[in-house]
């Protein structure tokens, strides 16, 4: 019966001096994108990881990023960009956008990865994107599923919505994909306005990284 006591004991001493933290309430982030913003439940997830899939070349994922700036303006808040291979070119979206940003640039995808996790430990951000489409294909794999599956643990006790684009179905603990199914010209950007032509695919589920995705809007 005494030790039985103890471990009581033990475990209240426990819950007093390391409490769990609680779960937000489950938020979304508007992306301005009416595609994905009505498809994917009222837009980013909060507390949860979004994978960006732009499988190829001018699939609009530098467009994504500059909405995700855009919107973070429009919202008054800021946004952090993991750059994984220092590919981003902010000059196109202005001064007054970029005040909104924090640009992380990185030159290797260890690098990226280490700077997501530090991000998503500060939790001082309601968004935060690591753009990892031009990180060789070879290293992107070889990111442990262990390392997304820790960046979800972190990312979920937070108000941050945390998104990642890849080239392919890499990220299995995302809870929502998205598919950029764009193969955009120049004539695209002579646009005044581009991202209002980007076509996607959302998905939400657990899957794993070679699963097939089924599409839920077009």
């Amino acid at each position: 019966m005494a030790s039985k006591g103890k471990i009581v004991d033990l475990r209240t001493l426990l819950a007093e001096r390391f409490p769990t933290p609680p779960s937000p309430p489950e938020q979304v982030l508007l992306t301005g994108l009416p595609l994905i913003d009505h498809n994917a439940g009222g837009g980013l997830r909060k507390g949860g990881i979004t994978e960006v899939i732009s499988p190829n070349i001018s699939a609009g994922s530098a467009s994504f990023i500059a909405a995700m700036v855009r919107a973070a303006y429009r919202g008054r808040y800021f946004l952090a960009l993991i750059d994984g291979t220092d590919s981003f070119d902010p000059q196109p979206l202005g001064n007054d956008l970029l005040r909104h940003l924090l640009w992380v640039r990185c030159h290797s995808t260890v690098e990226a990865m280490k700077s997501a996790d530090l991000l998503l430990r500060d939790g001082n951000f309601p968004l935060v994107i690591a753009d990892l489409v031009l990180n060789p294909a070879k290293e992107v794999r070889k990111i442990p599923q262990t390392s997304w599956y820790r960046l979800q643990r972190l990312v979920e006790t937070i108000a941050t919505a945390f998104v990642v684009l890849t080239r392919s179905n890499t990220v299995s603990s995302a809870q929502l994909k998205i598919v950029l199914e764009n193969s955009w010209t120049l004539n695209t950007f002579a646009q005044e306005d581009p991202t209002s032509f980007l076509h996607v695919r959302v998905q939400r589920a657990h899957r794993p990284s070679d699963a097939p995705l089924n599409s839920l809007a077009s």
